[in-house]
């Protein structure tokens, strides 16, 4: 299944939408999901909220428990061993056993405190970094793969959570 079709299924019912974008902007690709994050500002309706978490997404709990979403998106570097920027929509029973950036607390805790705290769904929308050495760039391809996750995102939001 491709990730427009995926999104588009996950996304179904949506009424108000938070996606936090997670990562180090000091480590290379690890910074991907603040990066998708920025590209997605301008470009979304006002029942998406977009929270650049960087590696605290856990401070963010209660801002999102008040924002009342209906559907919380993830958005982080996720090791698959797959090529670099190979991108997997991984519903939260699935978050457990993949390795994702480095953040106090595991991702897959945060998604089921707020599937039980506010009853929304939650998904991790991981991509296959290539490197996380210290730098502020991304790579070639993660450039490229951030490029086209937020032109699906952002056609994927077009028909929901407006």
């Amino acid at each position: 299944m491709s990730l427009d079709s995926e999104l588009a299924k996950w996304l179904k019912h949506c009424r108000k939408l938070v996606i936090l974008g997670i990562g180090n902007p000091l480590k290379a690709d690890d910074a991907l999901g603040l990066r998708i994050l920025k590209g997605l500002r301008g470009k979304v309706s006002p029942s998406v909220e977009l929270i650049e978490a960087e590696t605290m997404p856990e401070n963010f709990t209660e801002e999102i428990e008040r924002s009342r979403p209906s559907h919380v998106l993830f958005v982080d570097a996720a090791h698959f061993g797959t090529e670099p920027g190979t991108t997997k929509l991984i519903p939260p029973e699935k978050i457990a056993g993949i390795t994702v950036s480095t953040h106090a607390m595991p991702i897959y805790v945060l998604a089921e405190i707020l599937e039980k705290n506010i009853n929304a769904k939650v998904a991790l929308l991981g991509v296959q970094p290539k490197t996380i050495e210290l730098s502020e760039e991304l790579s070639p391809e993660i450039k490229e793969a951030t490029r086209k996750i937020v032109e699906v995102l952002a056609n994927a939001l077009k028909e929901v959570c407006v």
